[in-house]
């Protein structure tokens, strides 16, 4: 699955309790190359570890670990009723996950990698993490950002509200000063001005003068975004993009970003701001 060289599975392991992972299926097919480390929030922060799946698979079969929090509640292999759709979040939200999980998937991850009766001994780059997610998610992966293990942020259809604006969502509660602790290069992915995060992560951007960051709009998909595009969608592609050029300094990854003349600045289906990225 996925549209990489490394077809990809999702499954939960004993373990990491809670959590469901996305690897590339044949693990040893690998050879030299090391898995980096997506950590990825759901959107509204419910509990269903696949509610992003095909966005999450696609990320996957080009080898990375992904993992998001909660269980496998739709989808291949539910195991319970699903979840509202997140995309139509209601004022409260029923959040189920926190950003702790995120951040327990990190050291479980450092863990796996030096445990030689793992599966992944030896397996993961713990230097190539990124904290990730999907609206309330993103919220999750902006508080993960400031730990040191975090190399890059990708906030998909997410942004930080205006402090106090957040509806007294604890998981969403994340005060503007977060962003003048980020420490890494940052990529909103947005679905263009329909969005509901667009307007919080125009102010993000506005705010951010300190590290590299760009705000990829996908003209017209509002917030459900391109999950459920086949593979991801636009999307997806665009992350798997940044985590190459990010993660593993890959030249050809670099030009979706880089320059006037970016992929993403000529594809006339997004609209492209940043700074400190040429």
């Amino acid at each position: 699955v996925g549209t990489g060289k490394y077809p990809a599975m999702k499954e939960e392991a004993a373990s990491l309790p809670n959590h469901v992972l996305y690897r590339p299926a044949n693990l040893a097919g690998l050879g030299a190359t090391k898995l980096g480390v997506y950590l990825f929030g759901n959107g509204a922060c419910v509990d269903d570890g696949a509610s992003s799946r095909l966005h999450l698979l696609e990320v996957a079969s080009h080898g990375y670990l992904a993992i998001a929090p909660g269980r496998i509640l739709s989808g291949p292999g539910a195991k319970g009723a699903p979840p509202p759709a997140p995309s139509s979040q209601p004022a409260q939200l029923n959040v189920k996950s926190s950003y702790k999980d995120l951040l327990s998937a990190i050291d479980w991850a450092t863990a796996q990698n030096a445990d030689a009766k793992s599966p992944y001994y030896q397996r993961i780059d713990t230097g190539a993490i990124v904290a990730s997610g999907y609206s309330c998610g993103g919220a999750q992966a902006m508080r993960v950002a400031a730990d040191p293990r975090v190399k890059t942020l990708v906030m998909m259809n997410s942004g930080l509200f205006k402090d106090g604006e957040s509806a007294a969502i604890p998981e969403m509660d994340v005060r503007k000063a977060a962003l003048k602790s980020l420490h890494t290069p940052v990529l909103y992915v947005i679905g263009g001005e329909t969005d509901v995060a667009y307007g919080n992560s125009q102010d993000d951007f506005s705010r951010i003068d300190h590290v590299p960051v760009l705000v990829a709009n996908l003209k017209g998909v509002g917030h459900g975004g391109t999950y459920w595009e086949p593979n991801g969608g636009k999307a997806a592609s665009t992350v798997v993009a940044w985590l190459d050029w990010q993660l593993r300094g890959d030249a050809r990854a670099k030009k979706t970003f880089v320059g006037a003349d970016c992929g993403l600045c000529k594809d006339p289906a997004w609209v492209v701001q940043k700074k400190r990225i040429d």
